[in-house]
């Protein structure tokens, strides 16, 4: 599974962080992005989970 993040859509609240830290961190703008190319198996739930969070549906499955 692969996701990324939308950086026009992005507003910085930080949910996918809170819930997924593994898979999304802050870049140089402040915005949320995904900081692996693959997300590991187990960390697959956790990373749908930091999708479904999104208030501004700016994460997709890539």
């Amino acid at each position: 599974m692969r996701v990324k993040v939308d950086q026009e859509l992005c507003i910085s609240c930080g949910a996918c962080i809170d819930v997924c830290p593994e898979v999304f961190d802050w870049n140089e703008d402040d915005k949320a992005h995904n900081i692996v190319d693959e997300v590991p198996a187990a960390l697959e739930d956790q990373a749908n989970e930091a999708k479904e969070s999104c208030p501004t549906d700016a994460i997709s499955e890539d």
